[in-house]
This record gives structure tokens, C-alpha cells and sequence, in this order.
């Protein structure tokens, strides 16, 4: 496995004016050489004056955030990370990574969650690129590679967590979205890991239900909203029943026998947990 080589090239301003300079002199010697009609040094002073020539392709251009690798005849030299003008062998190959933070989104996936229920979901993924050799040498395309894997990794997510559960103690997608992400970053940096690239985050972009089961799931979800409606109207309403009943046996207010008390209870219970306005009928001839 190749690992990275960091290089500090010289600085591409002071072999500007050192080129400069060395060219300026074999002008000078090619000129003098011309007039003292000596051949063999007109010959040498042409012949340095193409090897500065050559020499000038060792500038290049290093921008904030990027870096170059360095090549000698296909055989890895190092990589530059200082930006500006720098200079280095003219026989390297240089070739530009951006080591900036990038996103990737995938597309709408469709895939079944742990249930067997058909879901779609998507992921955005923040990374970027921490070893320039592994992701130029390592994989071919380390852009393509972080798209592919990111994808697999989200459907094998999607793939071994229910879409929801009842359960708070369970993990699902919907309900532990934290834990979800990080599970994802964790997948797809063991993935990545090889191409030199470090995932900064990964997060659940869109997550529903697929269309030909959605109006299903929707009423399911609707009927279990309304059974924890419903749960929590009777707890309160036999909380107030019984709250009603001690008042009323400790003031001494009235004596009721256990068939009133029965009675009492299921007027109260249809009262209080009823989704319509009661109308009472309100007996006025007897105590009972």
C-alpha cells in the first residue's frame, strides 16, 4: 500500500530570478563566444541555454486547499501541499488533488428495512481527502469509488434497522436519527479507509415509506396514534373516577352501595372518555 510523502519544493520565486539570471549569462557567454569566433563555446552556451529552457518546466502552481503528486517516470516521489509558486525536478509529473471538504448526496434508493417493508431513503456525505497517495494510486477513481461505497453502505444500513418500531428501547431509522448517522460514517469510513479519504459526517437526507405501501403504513401509524390517545384518556379518566369516589367517601357527602358505586364508575368512564359531547338526563324524582 502506497502512503503519502510529504514534499517541500523550493520556492518558485527565487528560482524565477535564479533562471533569469543563469539565462541572462549564457546570453552573455553565446554573444562573447560569437565575437572570439570560438565554435565550441557558442556550441556549450546554446546548449545550457536548452537546458535552462528545460529547466523552466519545474514551476508550477500549488492552490490553497490542493495538492500536487509528485512522479518520476510513473514511480511515486511525494506530494506538495504548500501553496504558491513552487519548483521542483522538471521531469516530475504533477498531478492536482483538492484536499477542500467536499458533499456528496446519493440518490433515492428504494430498499427493504429489517421489517421486509419497502423504504426509500438517501444520505449526505461530508468528506474529504487525507492521503493523496492512496487516492490516486489505491482505487482508480476515489470520487466514484466515495459515491459507490457511501451507497452500499447506506442500503446495507437501511437493510438491518426497521423503518419503525414501537418500541423506544429498539433502534429504527426514523426514531434514532443519531444513531443512525453515526452508524452510516462508521460504515462508509471502514469502506474508504483504503482510498484515503475521511469521512466527516454522514446523515439521513430522506426516509419514507415506498409509494405502494405508504397509505397502509399511514393508517397503521394513525391507528397506533389514536390507541395512545386513547390509553392515555382512560388512564386519566380512571385516575379522576377514583379521585372522585375518595372525595366523596371522606366528606361523607352520600352513602353508595356497590352497585351505585358500579353504575357511578360507568357514567363517569362514558363521560370522560367519549369523543362527543354528553347529554345528561338529569332525574329529579328520586335520590336514585
Amino acid at each position: 500500500m502506497i502512503r503519502e510523502i510529504q514534499r517541500s519544493p523550493a520556492s518558485g520565486l527565487v528560482m524565477i530570478f535564479v533562471l533569469l539570471a543563469a539565462e541572462i549569462a549564457c546570453i552573455y557567454w553565446f554573444i562573447r563566444s560569437i565575437d572570439q569566433m570560438d565554435e565550441m563555446q557558442s556550441m556549450l552556451a546554446a546548449l545550457l541555454f536548452v537546458v535552462l529552457a528545460v529547466c523552466w518546466r519545474g514551476l508550477f502552481m500549488v492552490q490553497p486547499n490542493e495538492a500536487k503528486v509528485l512522479q518520476l517516470f510513473g514511480a511515486y516521489r511525494g506530494t506538495a501541499h504548500d501553496s504558491g509558486l513552487r519548483y521542483t525536478n522538471p521531469f516530475y509529473t504533477r498531478r492536482a488533488v483538492s484536499v477542500r471538504i467536499r458533499n456528496f448526496e446519493s440518490g433515492t434508493l428504494k430498499v427493504n428495512d429489517s421489517s421486509g417493508s419497502p423504504i426509500e431513503i438517501a444520505a449526505v456525505v461530508v468528506w474529504k481527502v487525507v492521503d493523496t497517495a492512496e487516492a490516486v494510486f489505491e482505487v482508480d477513481n476515489f470520487e466514484q469509488f466515495v459515491s459507490i461505497q457511501s451507497e452500499a453502505a447506506l442500503r446495507n444500513l437501511a437493510s438491518s434497522y426497521p423503518y419503525d418500531t414501537d418500541d423506544d428501547d429498539v433502534p429504527s431509522l426514523r426514531s434514532h436519527t443519531q444513531a443512525m448517522s453515526d452508524s452510516l460514517r462508521g460504515e462508509i469510513q471502514d469502506r474508504l479507509d483504503k482510498a484515503g479519504v475521511e469521512v466527516i459526517e454522514a446523515r439521513i437526507s430522506h426516509l419514507a415509506y415506498a409509494s405502494e405501501i405508504a397509505q397502509a403504513m399511514l393508517r397503521r401509524q394513525q391507528a397506533g396514534a389514536i390507541i395512545a390517545a386513547r390509553a392515555r384518556i382512560v388512564e386519566g379518566a380512571v385516575g379522576m373516577v377514583e379521585m372522585a369516589l375518595e372525595e366523596l367517601s371522606r366528606k361523607n357527602l352520600v352513602n353508595l352501595d356497590e352497585e351505585r358505586k358500579a353504575a357511578m364508575v360507568s357514567n363517569l368512564l362514558v363521560v370522560l372518555c367519549s369523543e362527543e359531547h354528553t347529554q345528561p338526563v338529569v332525574n329529579t324524582g328520586s335520590l336514585y
